[in-house]
């Protein structure tokens, strides 16, 4: 009896470890996105925003406000590619600055950083792939 018990918590155990191992694609895309997101962030995003996403006093804005990056995701892709001037208003602290665009990313790469901001310092937006990125840059006034 005490054999069978072993066996059954064995074999519990190492069901239970293949089951949490496989992960549908959306999990894998998602992570290799933020990963790379973070690399392309570390290289372009990061000397104005920083590395914690705080910002720089009033100059830069923080990528912390995860209400701004909610209502705005749809125009983030646009803002990451040809930049944006003008005041931006977060946690009511006022903007306004001139943030450069980056033309030479890829859709994909745009994609990826904004899977890695949306999912950072504090935030938790879910996944965001390169037809949603292409999507909203068609988009870009």
């Amino acid at each position: 009896m005490r054999n069978k018990l072993i066996y059954f918590i064995l074999l519990s155990f190492a069901f239970t470890s293949m089951i949490q191992s496989c992960q549908n694609e959306t999990t894998i895309n998602f992570k290799r996105y933020y990963v790379n997101g973070k690399g392309i962030y570390e290289k372009n995003c990061q000397n104005c925003h920083g590395s914690d996403g705080k910002g720089l006093g009033t100059l830069y804005p923080p990528l912390t406000d995860s209400t701004y990056l909610k209502l705005n995701r749809n125009k983030l892709a646009c803002i990451i590619k040809n930049g944006q001037t003008g005041p931006v208003k977060i946690n009511n602290i006022s903007y306004d600055g001139i943030m450069p665009g980056n033309e030479t990313l890829a859709d994909i790469d745009i994609a990826q950083v904004i899977v890695y901001i949306t999912n950072s310092f504090g935030n938790q937006q879910g996944f965001y792939d390169s037809e949603f990125a292409k999507n909203d840059l068609v988009k870009c006034k």
